[in-house]
């Protein structure tokens, strides 16, 4: 046997040798291997189900699987036949969002089309349709509270439901109020839902008389639309009222701000002339214009006036506007054309010093410098205009700085005026809204028939076919639940009966099978590992007894228990099991596999195939998945992992920080540690005390070594057992417990 903690202890030689005799076949520091011709756990049978045995025991038992289903069947057949039928009517309302085009708002009458409704506005209107309102206003309508289908207090309450609402399985009519069991009726019968991908909502509703489901069914429709009509009536009534103490609001402030303006303007002289500018720039603009003129009129005569002086000073013909439109310049220029006639006349036949040539020259003469007289009279006048459009020109520059001046002192007062103004305007534009909509409102509330929410496309009509119940799918669905349900309980017990003895083959040999039957009395009360009873071994199963109650009166010194052994086998795992479920009976036990050489664990737990310490340390599982319990008594176990799992996972130091949690959680920790090879000391040894099952075999001195070796490298106590409890010795027994 080779321990791996020993190795840190001495006289290891003298253990060996000890060791060695004990076990025949061992060789001095080798491992301990059992003898050849060694028992061997019993191979299990093989965990294919028995198809035949299954098939052959529905054919046994088909009576039970018969009989029973022919009952449900006429159970149920005339349990349709005896139900009170109901029938069912439907109506159909789009909701489509319409509106009158002339009662829409000014602002939307260019809409067409209005916009779409979503699938969540549909189920509201579904929830309207529902609603306790409408069922009130149809329930009155229909007179439903006066009939006994609605209200079951009128016809009596039968025994049957006054047994179930005594028991609280169904609700008791006489604790409710006849409005309560009325709408408890009602809505039991009606289903209103949308179809899907459209906008319409389906009104279904159950009665026992056909013309009462269309009535109802119709009047849901009806009165869904009239609920419609009055909410939008109610809007614009609660609009109308609301806008109208506004509007008297409203007017008041608007007075208060036009009075306001033309207070600030009177006191600020800012009156307003025409084209809605203020007096003042009125004033300035005109100056401005005048200004202008009086320089273009001095521009002008100066141009006219130095033009004649140069036609004066050179002689030239005097051709200016001003002087040929003269009318003094017309008659001499006329008189000198009438002269030069004359002249030229007179010069045909009389020679240039003739008395009447000279005289006509003369006169020629005096009236050129008449015609140039006249002219520089023209271009003085001009002087003089331009000097009065010049004196002009001064006093209206003089008017425009002062009026700029005068504008410049009152730019504030007229920043504080626009602003009093803007206000009167923002209070006015208002008014005039809330006019606007109060019209419409008023409008609205005047028109008897506003336009709803949806419209009917679809009404109720009689139907003679029931609704409730469905015969032929209850009789069906009655009849094949009976069916499977019974062939379920006979494949049940089949496959019990065919799983019962395979737990008894997995651990006992066939001896145990052949012994007799004891009574249930005189076994230990206590639960023991698979494949033997309480009165198996009587001697190690005391010694094991009297174990447990000295670790209980330790206290917390045993907490932690680990079970060795010399040799493997099942003794090791049969021991450790055996003292935990003892400790289990008034402490929370945990045990743990450390040695994975075992089947017992898997034959004991009710989850075979749970993860064990190996998937924990992978990160795979965590220690609610790890933990599975024993099906024979509260013991929990931990698995050392699943098959094919890597044993070296079981040195990693995670391994012992997993035992500490448990012994944090659990009372008792119980390490079945088989042989021990191959495991690190300080899990095992740390604060715990050692069980050790030896080989029967094994004289007294090499248990004493043992037992002092042990103590040695680190356990606080040492417990040699004088038997193990092996599955051989079943076969003396008087019967078999099942594991």
């Amino acid at each position: 046997m080779r321990l791996a903690f020993w190795r840190a202890g001495k006289d290891k030689a003298v253990v060996e040798r000890a060791v060695s005799k004990a076990i025949p076949g061992a060789k001095p520091g080798g491992d301990a291997r059992p003898a050849p011709d060694a028992a061997k756990p019993a191979s299990a049978e093989s965990g294919d189900i028995d198809l035949h045995a299954l098939g052959g025991a529905l054919a046994r038992k088909r009576g039970w699987i018969i009989v029973p289903t022919v009952l449900a069947l006429v159970a149920s057949v005339a349990i349709v036949n005896l139900i009170t039928p109901r029938y069912k009517s439907e109506s159909r309302i789009l909701i489509d969002g319409r509106e009158n085009v002339f009662l829409r708002p000014s602002s939307d009458r260019s809409t067409e089309e209005r916009q779409a409704l979503d699938p969540e506005a549909v189920t509201s209107q579904v929830q309207l349709v529902l609603s306790r309102d409408l069922a009130r206003e149809i329930i009155k309508k229909n007179k439903l509270a006066e009939r006994p289908e609605f209200d079951p207090v009128l016809q009596g309450i039968s025994p049957l439901k006054s047994l179930a609402a005594l028991v609280g399985i169904g609700r008791d009519p006489f604790s409710m109020t006849p409005e309560e069991r009325v709408l408890d009726a009602y809505y039991d019968r009606l289903q209103a839902y949308a179809v899907d991908k459209s906008r319409v909502i389906v009104v279904e509703f159950q009665s026992q008389d056909p013309e009462l489901a269309v009535r109802v069914a119709n009047s849901i429709a009806d009165g869904y639309l009239v609920l419609q009509q009055n909410a939008r009536q109610d809007q614009a009534r609660n609009a109308s009222q609301w806008l109208s103490g506004e509007i008297e609001n409203l007017r008041k402030k608007v007075s208060e701000a036009e009075a306001k303006v033309e207070d600030f303007r009177s006191k600020s002289s800012l009156f307003v002339g025409t084209n809605n500018t203020t007096l003042s720039n009125q004033q300035m603009g005109e100056v401005n214009t005048q200004l202008n003129n009086a320089r273009a009129l001095k521009a002008d005569a100066e141009s006219k006036a130095r033009l004649i002086k140069e036609m004066l000073q050179s002689g030239k013909p005097i051709e200016a506007s001003e002087v040929v439109n003269s009318e003094l310049m017309r008659r001499l220029s006329e008189q000198r054309v009438t002269l030069r006639a004359q002249l030229a006349e007179q010069s045909s036949t009389l020679l240039g010093n003739h008395p009447r040539i000279k005289e006509l020259k003369a006169q020629l003469g005096d009236l050129d410098n008449q015609i140039r007289d006249e002219a520089a009279k023209i271009s003085r006048s001009l002087e003089n205009d331009a000097r009065i459009a010049g004196g002009r020109v001064d006093g209206l520059t003089t008017s425009l700085e002062q009026l700029k001046r005068q504008a410049t002192s009152t730019n504030g007062q007229d920043v504080q005026l626009r602003a009093l103004e803007r206000e009167a305007k923002a209070q006015r534009d208002l008014l005039e809204t809330y006019l606007g909509k109060y019209r419409e409102a008023s409008t609205r509330e005047s028109i008897d028939s506003a336009p709803a929410e949806g419209r009917i496309i679809s009404r109720a009509i009689v139907s003679n076919m029931p609704a409730y119940p469905k015969k032929l799918p209850i009789v069906l669905i009655a009849t094949l639940a009976t069916l499977l349900l019974s062939s379920g309980l006979v494949v049940t017990g089949e496959l019990l009966r065919q799983t019962a003895p395979r737990a008894v083959a997995t651990l006992a040999p066939a001896a145990v099978r052949r012994a007799p039957a004891v009574d249930e009395a005189e076994m230990d009360p206590a639960p023991l590992q698979p494949g033997i009873t309480a009165d198996a071994d009587v001697s190690a199963l005391a010694e094991i007894g009297q174990l447990a109650e000295s670790l209980r009166a330790a206290g917390a010194n045993a907490k932690k228990v680990t079970v060795l052994g010399t040799a493997s086998g099942e003794a090791i795992t049969l021991s450790a099991l055996t003292l935990a479920r003892h400790l289990a009976r008034d402490a929370r036990v945990v045990v743990i596999d450390l040695a994975a050489s075992s089947p017992t664990f898997a034959a004991v737990s009710v989850d075979a195939s749970a993860p064990g310490l190996a998937e924990l340390m992978q990160g795979q599982a965590s220690f609610a998945q790890v933990i599975t319990r024993d099906k024979l008594s509260r013991l929990h176990l931990v698995m050392a992992g699943r098959p094919g799992f890597d044993h070296s996972l079981l040195q990693s130091p995670r391994v012992t920080l997993a035992v500490d949690a448990l012994l944090r959680a659990y009372d008792y920790v119980v390490l079945d540690a088989g042989t021990a090879s191959e495991l690190p000391a300080d899990l095992l040894t740390a604060n715990a005390r050692a069980v050790v099952v030896p080989d029967a075999s094994m004289d007294t001195d090499a248990r004493t070594l043992m037992c002092e070796q042990l103590k040695a490298v680190g356990f606080s106590d040492v417990t040699m057992l004088a038997r193990p409890v092996q599955t051989s010795d079943a076969a003396e027994t008087p019967r078999v417990a099942a594991a």
